[in-house]
């Protein structure tokens, strides 16, 4: 029954956001209908006006009766500006409600009035005046169109925010059922463990009485014990993993969730508003220069009409485009008003409505907020820019439309006569007149572009700010928390969290400028590590970088990772950090580049490019669907992984400004080659059109994982955990590693006279369980070499590993001593070694001179900005002296000598670095 009435519930939240969405997509056809409709009503009013211009010319010289009859004929097919709905009629009833219909009939009642013209005004209605109405219909009707279609780009546009809203939702809610089912999982296995722990009880007393049967049922119970305990680990690791994804999943959804909000509203509230206003551009200052026109060529010619023509300048003073517009959302109410605010609809009983900064998501979470704001700051200089642009721009338009006919009445007052109007409208007239057409309608496709640039500015402002403010809460209440969460257990879960280097692998092919399908056949992967270890790095540090896979890398450091995956390591698994990012995305591209043979044929990719000349992306979908349908099916799989995460890429493009045009540009030439003997300038836009369409599409483009098995890109990654090793990794973990260690120390417990004493020349802190952690100065009790970069001994009590490098040893300590411990002169290090106060060993100047300009260095560098270096942070410590380490046994990389070092995180140590222990 509860599996019944969670259905309904989720089936009716369904319901109310499709309802919403439909709500929304309604309104927004009703609002195109609405500016449509406007458009209409001014292009009818305009070819009403130009009429009657004409027809008054015609019938000048029948005065009165020919003007009664026109006036009443007008009147009688005035119902036409209205058109044939409900709501547009009102309008034409009451004609008050909009000023250019209010300057309409007030001009029909002055015809009723005037009987008699001159042939001067006949001219004047019959030549300039029509040609200018006309001019006017023509504006309003291209000023419409593109409106519209701005208005359209607009809507699509947030349409698609709300459906993206939607994925983030179903993601949120497919990890949130994952992560229940996980907890689930675990609690079971809790359960089945307190079981088996209450079971063993009896049988211990059973032991006691019976000591001959204690021998047989000792290690089977033992075995029961760790298998129990291994489960639970392993499924404590799962739910861990999968609450971490909900988390993040959570996270993306409420940012949707707060970007579409701000985005709707910032539509309903602003753009639409300034979408109307660009329909009347110009269209009430132009009818108002041809009604004055009139009105001064007509008030010159007969001074009886006063009254008349008092009344008309009265209606074109009351031209109002901002009352026009508050009386058009006023009438049209329900489809301009914004609707609903969506609310956060929680999944499978999640109580968290909020964005959480857990430890492990700070890293991503600090950063991105910084990226926003730093977005936010130039966004908002560019908006404005473009804004003053635009001011300056709609000026110089409304200048040109009312500069139109300003010699119109001039001329009229100069020459009344008909004989003197046709001489005065002069070939030079016309260029001039040709030539201000031209210059405004260029100055309208300017005002058009900008206006559009502003709109999609403001609105790109809005949903930054939104989540900016969003993740600025969340901050606020992880730094709260954050004090009172302790960072051991950071740092603890983050080393838990580390995972073992993935083991030198000997491929029969080639991984870079080899052949993929062959690759995959022979290594294993259904996804070439390469492609999966970049995309895993990017997705959990790059989602926001600004420009990912436009900024070049470094070459070197693209040149060291590169020839990591190709031994056969992971190097992105550790020892990589966020300033590599470009670095690894030149990787990326680089490893599709050098592909040989490439990933699409010759015939193929001309076939592909002859189906991108379809303008529709809609249309291009099913015809390139079937031919990428005649690659292999490996290969299928790694194009449906690459297109699925460039997609979720390209859904941040508010952040890292990459939308699917940038990244088709990008990845064309690398996944595409031109044909040999075509030119590539000119097959390019088609290229990047398939590109685009492949990154838009992936879902429709590429089979389905139930039509094609394998690996599928998963939106909300995780870091790799050690419990998604396997069995094989945890038994070496806790059968080899710390048995290893336990024997070593215990062997040595019993033998004191092998134990030698040593002193710390620098800090170190401990980055696992096994390494022991000490100060500059503390002695060291050394029992054993583990290797030649690590000793076991013990400090304060406590046994485990140091490294060597970190020490100075006596002299001739160990007669074996790999080369490891020689000074740069070649001479061995000698130091004094304070076993006791009055014990002291003599030391190589050299040597001596050299470790006191290091510690003065050092010290001078502590006392500059201080930091804690002894206590442990959330970052493992980096090596002393250095940006980083080189590439160890560890299959990792760390920055070269010349990365940057963090002084945060680094300790203050010796010039020296030691590999990590394995």
């Amino acid at each position: 029954m509860a599996a019944h009435g969670k259905l309904r519930r989720e089936r009716g939240l369904q319901a109310e956001y499709e309802a919403q969405v439909k709500e929304i997509r309604w309104q927004l056809g009703e609002q195109l209908r609405c500016l449509e409709l406007q458009g209409e009503l001014r292009r009818e009013l305009l070819q009403e006006l130009a009429e009657f211009a004409r027809r008054r010319a015609e019938v000048e010289l029948e005065y009165s009766r020919g003007l009664d009859k026109l006036a009443e004929r007008l009147a009688s097919r005035g119902g036409r500006l209205g058109g044939s709905g409900r709501e547009p009629q009102s309008f034409r009833k009451e004609p008050w409600l909009l000023s250019p219909l209010h300057c309409w009939a007030v001009l029909l009642q002055h015809t009723r009035q005037q009987s008699r013209d001159s042939a001067a005004l006949g001219e004047l209605l019959g030549g300039p005046l029509a040609q200018r109405l006309s001019h006017i219909a023509e504006d309003v009707g291209r000023i419409v169109k593109k409106s519209k279609d701005l208005g359209q780009q607009l809507q699509d546009d947030l349409l698609e925010v709300v459906s993206e809203l939607q994925t983030a939702r179903k993601t949120y809610q497919a990890y949130r059922a994952e992560s229940a089912s996980a907890e689930a999982k675990l609690r079971e296995a809790e359960r089945q463990e307190e079981k088996r722990a209450g079971r063993s009880a009896p049988a211990v007393a059973a032991t006691i009485t019976s000591p001959a049967s204690a021998a047989e049922a000792g290690p089977q119970r033992k075995s029961s014990v760790k298998k129990g305990g291994r489960l639970v680990e392993k499924r404590q690791a799962k739910f861990l993993e999968h609450r971490l994804k909900c988390t993040k999943a959570r996270n993306e959804y409420l940012l949707s969730l707060a970007s579409v909000n701000a985005a709707v509203s910032n539509y309903y509230l602003h753009d639409v508003l300034d979408l109307m206003d660009c329909c009347d551009t110009g269209f009430h200052l132009a009818l108002g220069q041809v009604l004055r026109s009139f009105a001064a060529a007509e008030s010159r010619s007969q001074a009886s009409h006063m009254q008349g023509l008092g009344s008309l300048e009265e209606a074109l003073e009351a031209l109002d485009p901002p009352g026009d517009k508050a009386k058009v959302l006023e009438v049209h109410a329900a489809a301009f008003c914004p609707p609903l605010r969506f609310d956060y609809q929680p999944h499978e009983g999640d109580k968290v409505a909020e964005i959480q900064v857990e430890l492990e998501l700070r890293d991503e979470i600090v950063p991105r907020a910084q990226n926003i704001q730093s977005r936010l700051d130039r966004q908002t200089i560019e908006t404005e820019e473009v804004n003053k642009t635009l001011k300056a721009t709609l000026q110089a338009l409304l200048e040109l439309v009312a500069s139109d006919d300003g010699d119109v009445p001039d001329s009229f007052q100069a020459s009344p006569s008909t004989e003197s109007l046709k001489s005065t409208g002069s070939d030079s007239g016309g260029r001039q007149a040709g030539r201000k057409r031209g210059q405004q309608q260029e100055t309208e496709t300017f005002y058009i572009t900008k206006l559009q640039e502003y709109l999609s500015g403001r609105s790109i402002l809005a949903k930054l700010q939104a989540k900016h403010e969003k993740l600025q809460e969340a901050i606020g209440r992880g730094d709260k928390e954050q004090q009172e969460t302790s960072w051991t257990q950071y740092s603890q879960r983050k080393l838990q969290k580390s995972r073992q280097p993935r083991p030198s692998s000997q491929y029969n092919q080639r991984l870079f400028g080899g052949d993929m399908e062959k690759f995959i056949q022979s290594s294993g992967q259904p996804v070439p590590l390469v492609v999966e270890s970049c995309i895993r790095f990017i997705n959990l540090n790059g989602l926001q970088h600004e420009g990912i896979f436009r900024v070049s890398g470094a070459q070197p450091r693209i040149t060291e990772i590169r020839d990591a995956f190709e031994r056969g390591e992971d190097p992105l698994v550790e020892g990589c950090t966020p300033h590599d990012l470009d670095s690894v995305a030149g990787v990326l591209k680089l490893y599709f580049r050098s592909l040989e043979p490439p990933l699409f044929p010759e015939d193929l990719v001309v076939e592909l490019l002859a189906s991108a000349e379809t303008e529709a992306v809609a249309e291009r979908v099913q015809p390139v669907g079937h031919l990428l349908a005649r690659l292999p099916g490996p290969v299928l799989v790694v194009l449906r992984y690459l297109f699925a995460f460039l997609n979720h890429l390209a859904q941040y493009s508010d952040e890292n400004m990459m939308d699917p045009y940038n990244l088709a540009v990008c990845f064309g030439p690398t996944l595409l080659p031109v044909p040999s003997g075509q030119d590539p300038v000119a097959l390019q836009g088609r290229v990047n059109q398939l590109v685009q369409t492949l990154i838009l599409q992936p879902a429709q483009v590429f089979p389905a994982p139930a039509v094609l098995p394998g690996p599928v890109y998963e939106k909300c990654m995780a870091p790799p955990t050690a419990g998604c090793l396997g069995d094989a990794h945890l038994d070496s973990l806790t059968g080899d590693t710390e048995p290893e260690l336990e024997g070593a120390t215990s062997a040595q417990e019993d033998d004191p006279e092998g134990v030698v004493e040593a002193v710390a020349c620098f800090g170190y802190t401990g980055r696992t369980a096994q390494e022991l952690s000490f100060q500059r100065g503390d002695v060291l009790r050394l029992h054993t070499r583990a290797s030649s970069d690590w000793w076991r001994g013990e400090h304060g009590g406590i046994r485990g590993l140091i490294p060597h490098k970190y020490l100075t040893l006596p002299e001739g300590l160990e007669p074996g001593t790999p080369p490891e411990t020689m000074g740069p002169s070649g001479h061995r290090r000698r130091c004094l070694v304070p076993t006791s106060p009055e014990r002291h060993v003599e030391v190589d100047k050299a040597v001596t001179q050299n470790m006191e300009s290091v510690f003065k260095e050092l010290l001078g560098k502590a006392t500059m900005r201080p930091a804690t270096t002894t206590s442990p942070g959330p970052h493992s410590p980096k090596s002393p002296g250095s940006g980083g380490s080189v590439l160890g046994r560890n299959k990792g990389f760390a920055r070269g000598p010349l990365g940057p070092t963090s002084p945060s995180t680094s300790n203050l140590q010796g010039p020296d670095s030691a590999p990590k222990p394995h």
